[in-house]
């Protein structure tokens, strides 16, 4: 089945949730520690620049945030999560999703798409960025603290969009 990414719908926060609260429970990707109740993640997916679901029938497969990643004079940069569903990783569906952003991003009038933290030992996530295009910046060494406890080193990267 093909998977096409749109708009989320209200009637989506639920699938997107558990996607979501997956991640934050696995402790590698997210910095964040405290998962997201059905009405926190109606709030949180709601305030964003525009929030995408990957869909494969009727099924939601992944999701994305977009939103500026600074204000005022930098408010031009943007920045984006990335969820893929336990167990359909490693099928494209995050590719489709930052492709989508990028474009998403641009329509929005966003001129560079920012990522502040991506854990080194994400190494798919990095491999799809700089398989993109985006420009690895730097490393923070143990900026991201991970569910196990250990301080991993993050990676800064960047896209200018079209």
């Amino acid at each position: 089945m093909e998977i096409t990414v749109r708009e989320y719908k209200r009637e989506d926060i639920p699938a997107m949730c558990e996607i979501w609260n997956d991640i934050v429970e696995e402790g590698k990707a997210f910095p964040q520690i405290e998962t997201l109740s059905l009405a926190e993640a109606e709030e949180f997916f709601a305030s964003q620049s525009f929030t995408g679901v990957a869909v494969e029938g009727d099924q939601i497969v992944g999701l994305y945030i977009l939103h500026p990643n600074n204000i005022g004079r930098c408010g031009h940069l943007a920045n984006a999560s990335y969820a893929v569903k336990k167990g359909l990783r490693g099928k494209g569906i995050g590719e489709k999703l930052v492709r989508h952003s990028i474009r998403k991003g641009s329509e929005l009038g966003f001129k560079i798409l920012q990522f502040n933290a991506v854990v080194c030992t994400n190494t798919p996530a990095i491999h799809l960025y700089e398989k993109i295009g985006f420009h690895r910046l730097g490393t923070i060494p143990r900026g991201f603290l991970d569910g196990d406890g250990v301080y991993q080193d993050i990676i800064l990267y960047y896209i200018e969009l079209p």
